[in-house]
């Protein structure tokens, strides 16, 4: 396959396009929320102190709001541009959940936080108070429809197959309940929901730890403290016991991945858990590795050296069931003569690594929240603990590194499939006749500019918040 290969930029957009969206996408959905929590404290307690410190986080949470606008929209489109044989497929059941995403969780959202903007001194408190809960249930529910369509393609519910379209074969939906029953998107939903407290509750202590350093209103800052440390504890015990009930759920249905994140090669191995390794996709094997005995069994059997189905034995399964799903040995025969004998292994060094880098940042994040949490009490105590205000600081770069690594394992460890045991990416790419390798890289490109670019202007413009902090009533302008 050649570097400027159609397929390949098409996979290195979406994988960037994803990247740069999910940045924002759970910050924004527990940035909401702690809003919220926080402004009903405000209006309950009647302290107008606290005023300022939530117009100082709205005008963040707006900034960050638009980038994740600005990023899903050019997400969305590639849908129709670099994949529309994968539309053409399934785009009777991919199309419905994300246009009742559009239509309802999105207007709300916008529509209520335009209000809750420019509605400080025009709206009544309670009635104010209802806009940011609105923009808070509407973000969370948008989640819920877009992870109910990527659920489908991890693990496809909910339709039959139509072989007479007068387009082709293509996907139908006949129950969209079932998109909702999926197991697969129930787990998913619950951790990236965990996963917006854990960001949120991390970039609150961020800020508030800069303060701390600072000196500046620390009675104030400490009271936001404690509540961003509650968030960042719950959501980060939660992505860590959510994420493992997904694993085994995961490991159901696509124990390639599975095997992948841990770099098993054979089912009849001691099911031993690599710390370090060093995979070897040609060999079929590590070609070195550090690892605990017998542990990779208990994590997913709760029986110590139990056996879990390797990549090996996966593959020949994945292979096996394909040829069933195209309709026998000859139709496979000609499956390969259009597009390629499918990889059933997915790239083990990229899902072992990306796993690991979840992991370690989790638990660091999980050390970290803990400590906040139970210094969280005495503000003049906090501030003369320095060094932990620092690393604390810096640790806001955690759940976003947890977050990437996350969505490069859920997406590249299912591949060949764009939809999983339906279709491989290889049919999903658009025809050449369709759109260009030049097209693609040029987008490509210039993607990458603009979202490292607009990026860039929001962390500026957010440590620009931080820097004026709540001095001369600038924090609380909006």
């Amino acid at each position: 396959m050649e570097l400027f290969d159609v397929l390949i930029l098409a996979r290195l957009q979406f994988a960037v396009t994803t990247i740069f969206h999910f940045f924002f996408v759970p910050l924004s959905i527990g940035l909401a929320l702690f809003i919220a929590i926080l402004q009903t404290k405000y209006v309950r307690s009647g302290d107008e102190n606290m005023k300022p410190m939530i117009k100082f986080l709205g005008k963040m949470f707006t900034v960050l709001f638009a980038m994740g606008v600005a990023t899903g929209i050019v997400q969305e489109f590639q849908f129709g541009m670099n994949w529309s044989e994968y539309s053409r497929m399934v785009g009777d059941i991919f199309g419905a959940p994300l246009a009742i995403e559009a239509l309802l969780a999105f207007f709300i959202e916008s529509t209520f936080l335009g209000l809750w903007i420019f509605g400080w001194d025009k709206l009544s408190k309670k009635v104010h108070l209802a806009c940011i809960w609105l923009v808070s249930f509407a973000s969370a529910i948008s989640a819920l429809w877009i992870l109910a369509a990527n659920s489908f393609m991890q693990r496809p519910v909910g339709y039959h197959m139509n072989p007479d379209h007068i387009l082709g074969p293509r996907a139908e939906l006949t129950n969209l309940m079932e998109l909702f029953t999926n197991s697969f998107m129930h787990w998913q939903y619950l951790h990236v929901l965990s996963a917006a407290l854990a960001t949120a509750g991390f970039l609150v202590l961020s800020i508030c730890a800069y303060q701390f350093v600072k000196g500046r209103n620390p009675e104030l800052f400490g009271k936001v403290f404690k509540q961003a440390a509650a968030f960042a504890l719950i959501g980060t015990v939660a992505v860590v016991v959510v994420g493992h009930i997904h694993t085994h759920d995961v490991y159901k249905h696509q124990p390639m991945k599975i095997a992948a994140t841990e770099a098993h090669w054979n089912t009849s191995d001691s099911s031993d858990w690599p710390i370090i390794a060093i995979p070897s996709k040609a060999q079929g094997r590590n070609v070195f590795e550090i690892s605990i005995p017998g542990a990779f069994g208990f994590l997913m059997h709760y029986k110590w050296g139990a056996p879990v189905t390797g990549i090996n034995d996966a593959r020949e399964d994945m292979r096996a069931a394909h040829i069933e799903f195209v309709g026998g040995p000859a139709a496979y025969a000609d499956y390969v003569a259009a597009y390629g004998e499918p990889d059933y292994v997915p790239n083990v060094w990229m899902n072992f690594y990306a796993f690991r880098i979840m992991f370690g940042a989790g638990i660091l994040m999980l050390l970290l929240a803990f400590l906040a949490f139970i210094w969280r009490g005495d503000p003049k105590q906090l501030q003369q603990r320095t060094t932990f205000l620092k690393i604390l600081g810096a640790a806001v770069i955690l759940p976003f590194a947890a977050n990437a690594s996350g969505w490069i394992v859920a997406e590249m460890g299912r591949q060949p499939w764009i939809v999983y045991g339906i279709q491989t990416v290889n049919e999903g790419i658009s025809h050449a006749s369709v759109v260009s390798p030049l097209a693609v890289l040029f987008t490509l490109l210039g993607f990458i500019v603009l979202f490292t670019t607009l990026c860039i202007i929001a962390g500026r413009l957010v440590f620009k918040f931080c820097r004026e902090g709540l001095q001369s009533g600038k924090g609380g302008e909006l």
